[in-house]
């Protein structure tokens, strides 16, 4: 798919991986709709950057975990931008605890966000692509997704089940052509990580063969080349500078 010209609905979109990616794509010329939750700040800060490469971009406050704020977001989407062309699911949320401290409250709500929020998105946004003749679609997993990781068992949970819901939507809709692919990062350099004390981020930069965190925009481009190669779907791409292989 050629990116000029076309929709990109980027859920996190404020911050992070999400934020990289609406530049990313807004460089290669696509409008944009950010997605966020909270950071509205950070928000109105994507919104003014990706306005200065010269594109469209709004900015909607949404609880991807909630089935029907997020149907009447992608409703004033589509009435803003008339489309939707492409979808990155990078929202997502991580409540570190022992398994055994872990409670219900933790886990529901990191399902909620990390893998219902997915569910919700896809939801109401493949109608629109099978309108307009396909699409493509690309969900943020991780590592932890794949090995567990060590950021808890809700999260872990949440990010395989993403890795499930990839190969579920790839099998029904590639036929209809909307291509649904998943990338699996290890550790980004992002809000989240710089928060962390330093003797964990040197313990986690230390399990990379490169010994330091992926860049947001490293993760961007990965999904800028999901969506302008017309041949890939349901595949999950490691991007983990090799820490796991499979």
């Amino acid at each position: 798919m050629e990116i000029k010209g076309r929709i990109a609905v980027i859920t996190g979109g404020n911050r992070g991986i999400g934020s990289a990616t609406s530049l990313c794509l807004a460089s290669k010329e696509a409008d944009i709709a950010v997605i966020y939750n909270t950071g509205e700040e950070k928000a109105v800060e994507t919104k003014t950057r990706v306005e200065k490469l010269g594109r469209k971009c709004n900015i909607y406050k949404c609880d991807v975990s909630s089935f029907t704020d997020t149907r009447n977001t992608i409703e004033k989407i589509i009435n803003d931008f008339g489309r939707i062309d492409m979808l990155v699911n990078s929202a997502g949320i991580v409540i570190e605890k022992p398994f055994l401290q872990t409670e219900e409250e933790t886990w529901d709500r990191t399902i909620d966000v990390n893998l219902k929020g997915v569910f919700n998105m896809c939801r109401f946004v493949i109608p629109n692509m099978l309108k307009n003749g396909g699409g493509k679609i690309v969900n943020i997993s991780s590592i932890a997704g794949r090995n567990g990781g060590n950021l808890g068992v809700p999260y872990a949970a949440s990010k395989s089940g993403v890795i499930g819901i990839t190969y579920a939507l790839a099998a029904e809709f590639t036929p209809k052509k909307i291509l649904v692919n998943a990338i699996a990062p290890g550790p980004v350099d992002t809000d989240f990580t710089k928060r962390l004390p330093d003797d964990i981020r040197k313990r986690l930069e230390a399990l990379s063969p490169l010994g330091r965190f992926a860049l947001p925009e490293e993760i961007a481009h990965t999904i800028a080349f999901l969506i302008e190669n017309d041949y890939i779907s349901g595949e999950v791409i490691n991007v983990n500078a090799g820490r796991y292989m499979n």
